[in-house]
């Protein structure tokens, strides 16, 4: 006999309302994301009577959770960038000079005096002028090599170092250059996410393409200008031993040494030694802030490594000027009065107050390691996004109401059960992307449109598996028993193999074909649910008050 436990009834129902619960704020969606957006801005220490409105336009004791709109549907920015991975390797060969120069100083009695050569921006090249010794320099260097920490590189050198006349010559290996494209790739995606997360984007896809190429789509975002000046910017700080100061761009800075512009001076220029003292790799913090005469400035603050160098440094060179370098720039180059062994201080200049906030966010997300090459860019308006809301509407609608119909002309009364069914099925997908902050775009509706079609499946099979019973004279009870009993087994197969599918889809694929996979296997999950135990309940509850002799499915 058909029976299901009080306890069971319980936690059909209660899955039931809590999906229909998490799903509801959707039904008021722009009310609900002001309300959302509101509160994060009270979070963050805005206050006025406009946010407080908003954010008292929604129930705080309802769900809030929203499936967040995708590019294709809320409009947004598409950027393709390449990263310039030869300016790392670039980088780390320049910042291997210190450690090459002090390592053949205590050499001198062997090899002479030594001397940095021009080279390729790759290569290091060093110069002794007692070639007798060159044996001995490059021993030297060589001990400077140090094993490569990756699975690719397991037991190489992360340097070569080659002899060629009276020159040492230090160059990356090859597989450091792979361990270093895949350490800039990851560092550059972590950089651009937390950017742009700090102005508060919803969901944006972010993913590496190929060797050296990084996928950029941020929904909701004005332009891709805007994305780009956003993400494009370096923000690279370094703080830089002061040479001199100069009125004259072209004038010969010295050997290896730089001259940049002031960014508070017009015409003045600052010579500077290239290799910085601490960079902004060692900040572990940056806030915007006001200076003693209440003008905007930015504090920062740097990690133990950071301020032990700084404060050496300060140490050793008081009363000397060294230069704050933003992208190229000097911001400032003030004079070291006393040692700076706090490992925190401030940048001032010409700023307004949204660009020291916008500094400060910069520095706060990190430097980019390497300059992006924007490849492609593209401004999708919410007008595109809204008719692709429409027709995806459309097309749910339609698929959604055919199903209904067919549902109640082949099964009946039975049909209106599945088709009770479905609409909770719905329900639990959207309560169930709203729980998990998913983002749903184009695919992710065909994923929920074909859910709506395959959903009906079970209900099928069961229905189908009844009506055989009943034609072998068994009960209405016995019927319904046996069929969901003997449909159960093709139920799982049929769902297993395209849930399966779903997971490879999600694993293998990327953007799009991702959020197809999500809605997929949601859908698949919740209409299992509903075919199993939701119609089975509704039909038991049915048959428990009606007491039906005979049934017609």
């Amino acid at each position: 006999m058909l029976f299901i436990p009080l306890w069971k009834r319980i936690v059909i129902w209660g899955l039931c309302a809590l999906g229909i619960l998490m799903a509801m704020p959707n039904l008021f969606y722009e009310r609900v994301e002001r309300h959302n957006d509101a509160v994060a801005a009270i979070e963050a220490g805005q206050d006025s009577e406009t946010l407080n409105a908003q954010a008292a336009g929604w129930p705080s004791v309802l769900p809030s959770s929203l499936v967040n709109l995708g590019l294709d549907l809320r409009g947004g920015a598409h950027l393709l960038a390449e990263v310039q991975l030869g300016d790392v390797y670039a980088t780390r060969i320049d910042g291997m000079w210190p450690s090459v120069r002090d390592e053949l100083r205590d050499l001198r009695a062997q090899i002479g005096t030594i001397r940095r050569q021009p080279s390729a921006p790759d290569e290091l090249r060093v110069a002794v002028s007692q070639v007798e010794g060159i044996q001995a320099a490059y021993d030297a260097v060589r001990g400077l090599a140090q094993p490569i920490v990756s699975l690719t590189g397991a037991g190489q050198n992360d340097i070569e170092v080659a002899v060629d006349g009276n020159e040492i010559v230090v160059t990356l290996s090859e597989a450091e250059k792979q361990a270093t494209d895949d350490r800039t790739l990851q560092q550059t995606l972590e950089i651009i996410r937390r950017r742009v997360d700090e102005v508060g984007t919803r969901e944006p896809t972010i993913q590496r393409q190929g060797a050296d190429r990084v996928l950029i789509q941020v929904p909701g975002i004005g332009s891709a200008d805007e994305l780009k000046a956003l993400i494009g910017t370096t923000a690279r700080l370094t703080f830089n031993p002061v040479v001199g100061r100069t009125n004259n761009p072209d004038q010969n800075p010295g050997a290896r040494n730089v001259i940049l512009p002031s960014l508070d001076e017009e015409g003045v220029y600052y010579i500077i030694d290239p290799t910085p003292v601490v960079s902004g790799e060692d900040l572990t913090d940056a806030q915007p802030a006001f200076g003693q005469n209440g003008e905007p400035v930015v504090t920062f603050r740097f990690n133990a490594s950071g301020a032990r160098r700084f404060g050496d440094y300060t140490v050793a060179n008081v009363g000397s000027p060294f230069a704050i370098v933003l992208d190229d720039e000097v911001v400032s180059a003030p004079v070291i009065r006393d040692a700076i062994q706090t490992g925190s201080g401030q940048i001032s200049g010409n700023f307004t107050v949204e660009e020291s906030t916008n500094l400060a966010v910069l520095l706060r997300a990190g430097a980019l390691p390497a300059e992006l090459s924007f490849l492609e860019e593209r401004t999708i308006g919410p007008e595109l996004g809204a008719d692709s809301i429409e027709a995806g509407r459309l097309a749910s609608i339609v698929a959604f109401a055919a199903v209904l119909v067919f549902m109640v002309l082949s099964y009946g009364f039975f049909g209106v059960i599945a088709n009770v069914a479905l609409i909770m099925n719905v329900a639990l997908i959207f309560g169930f992307l709203s729980a998990l902050g998913a983002t749903l775009t184009l695919p992710g509706i065909a994923g929920i449109v074909l859910t709506i079609g395959m959903a009906v499946d079970a209900n099928v099979l069961i229905f189908e598996r009844i009506r055989e019973e009943l034609k072998t004279a068994r009960g209405p009870a016995r019927a319904i028993e046996l069929g969901y009993e003997k449909a159960l087994s093709a139920i799982i197969d049929a769902n297993i193999t395209t849930f399966i599918t779903a997971v490879i889809l999600f694993m293998l694929g990327s953007g799009p074909v991702r959020g197809f996979a999500v809605t997929l296997g949601i859908g698949i999950l919740t209409s299992v649910f509903t075919a199993i135990f939701v119609t089975r309940l509704i039909i038991v509850t049915w048959m428990e008050r009606r007491r039906p002799k005979t049934i017609v499915v």
